[in-house]
């Protein structure tokens, strides 16, 4: 029953979510070109506010738990589990005051409206997974970007996403180069719980009635901990609060 009501409703939702991409994608070029980063990023952040809104006629509700805990003044990788595309606008709106950018497979980067346009504007990087030079290039520009700007890189070390919620092994390469060459930054595990039920008979119908928690971890240093240690960390902490 649930699954053929959900058939109107989805069909409501992805008018919605493309006349959202189709009216911001006009609006961020302007913003970009004409104000710079800051009317991009303000713009940026409504689009992701109007795309979490979109969600909510699915009876989608949001809990983000220690909010709080997000340093500020400071480069930050946020290491979080990957579970649907919803991972992505839920973090862009919830956390957008510690700036996120995402290293995003390079597919993504035409094509889509809005979303296309962020990625290759907005301080974001694009990655080739069939090219390893190119990928650890692009990871080590986002880790000086952080670096320099204090900002923040976001990166799903399962690197493709759960279609069940069950957490995939945690990859140390992307995670390792950030580390490396963003050494002032702070770690923050984030554990994301049941976003995959949005898709969970694929793209279409949608699922209803989910609610998506974002449980943010205590963040730690960079610095001064060998790495082996951070990413047994990272890993333990994010999947220790999968809840399936």
């Amino acid at each position: 029953m649930q699954k053929l009501i959900s058939y109107p409703l989805s069909v409501i939702y992805y008018l919605l979510f493309l006349l959202t991409l189709l009216i911001f994608h006009p609006i961020q070029w302007i913003c970009f070109n004409w104000f710079g980063y800051d009317a991009h990023k303000k713009s940026v952040d409504i689009l992701n506010f109007f795309l979490t809104l979109n969600t909510y006629i699915l009876g989608t509700t949001y809990k983000v738990e220690n909010l709080e805990r997000l340093p500020q003044g400071v480069p930050i990788i946020i290491a979080a589990n990957h579970q649907s595309l919803y991972d992505i606008s839920g973090i862009l709106w919830f956390m957008r005051k510690v700036h996120p950018k995402f290293i995003s497979k390079i597919e993504l980067g035409k094509g889509i409206p809005s979303i296309s346009y962020n990625l290759n504007h907005g301080g974001s990087v694009l990655i080739d997974r069939k090219d390893a030079k190119q990928s650890l290039s692009a990871i080590k520009k986002m880790a000086d970007y952080i670096e320099t700007t204090k900002r923040t890189a976001v990166i799903f070390p399962e690197g493709t996403r759960s279609k069940n919620g069950q957490p995939g092994p945690f990859a140390e390469n992307g995670l390792k180069i950030l580390c490396k060459y963003a050494p002032s930054a702070y770690i923050v595990p984030v554990t994301i719980n049941n976003s995959w039920k949005m898709t969970k008979w694929g793209s279409f119908p949608m699922g209803l009635g989910n609610r998506l928690t974002f449980t943010i971890h205590e963040p730690f240093a960079v610095k001064g901990i060998p790495f082996s240690e951070a990413f047994e960390r990272v890993e333990k902490e994010v999947v220790e609060a999968i809840t399936l």
